[in-house]
């Protein structure tokens, strides 16, 4: 048995799951992945060499990335074949076409062994996505499930836009979470869903602070279950 827990976050963009995961990680001081970064690496990449239509290119782009991904003060950064891409990946062009990339079979099976290289026996880990809980890593110790209306995740959307010092419309990002929403929950391969065993968190009136205190204690309750102890910043 692994003296941490693993705990996978999954849910839609917007729900809060990046924010909950990073800070549960640094209070657990736990290793934070965000494989979400993975695949807008990917996507980034499409759309410099201009394959995004072309599936067997962007399996070649994959199969021949080296991601990088390091967590320091609460931010994620993102390099890819050594260049840091950490705003990059965010541009509204990624996010319009990385659901598209993501649904790609050959591209999950890619980075998910890359996203499984990443975790080491005993180290305790912090991984969010969209498949962690049911693909990833099914036998997590914690698995969260986070949603939140529409209306509230295009305005959290938006308001990120806002503060990057984007002016992206609205109901442009709603649009855009729909359009996701549909495409990552329909998909063939690890479609988004909620494990069976995941703890639902429903964060569309629930602060930051309770959504993290929600998250904790269940790593607590779990941790007691198997004998563990976790120390709490």
């Amino acid at each position: 048995m692994s003296k941490k827990l693993i705990i996978a976050i999954d849910g839609p963009a917007g729900s809060g799951k990046s924010t909950s995961a990073k800070l549960v990680a640094q209070k657990l001081n736990y290793l934070y992945i965000d494989t979400g970064a993975m695949y807008r690496t990917v996507t980034l990449l499409a759309i410099r060499n201009n394959v995004l239509n072309n599936t067997e290119a962007v399996i070649e782009l994959t199969k021949n990335t080296q991601i990088e991904l390091e967590f320091k003060e609460g931010i994620t950064w993102v390099r890819v074949n050594g260049e840091n891409v950490t705003e990059e990946i965010r541009l509204p062009e990624v996010n319009k076409n990385v659901s598209e990339i993501s649904k790609i079979p050959e591209v999950r099976k890619l980075l998910v062994a890359k996203q499984r290289e990443m975790i080491r026996t005993g180290i305790g880990v912090v991984m969010e996505g969209r498949d962690i809980g049911t693909v990833v890593f099914p036998d997590a110790d914690v698995k969260i499930f986070m949603t939140a209306t529409i209306d509230e995740r295009a305005f959290r959307r938006t308001k990120e836009f806002i503060e990057k010092g984007k002016n992206v419309p609205l109901e442009d990002v709603k649009k855009n979470l729909e359009e996701r929403d549909t495409i990552d929950s329909s998909r063939s391969v690890s479609p988004l869903t909620m494990a069976y065993d995941a703890v639902l968190v429903d964060t569309s009136k629930v602060t930051i602070d309770e959504q993290v205190n929600i998250i904790l204690e269940k790593v607590k309750e779990t941790a007691a279950k198997k004998g563990l102890t976790v120390f709490i910043a």
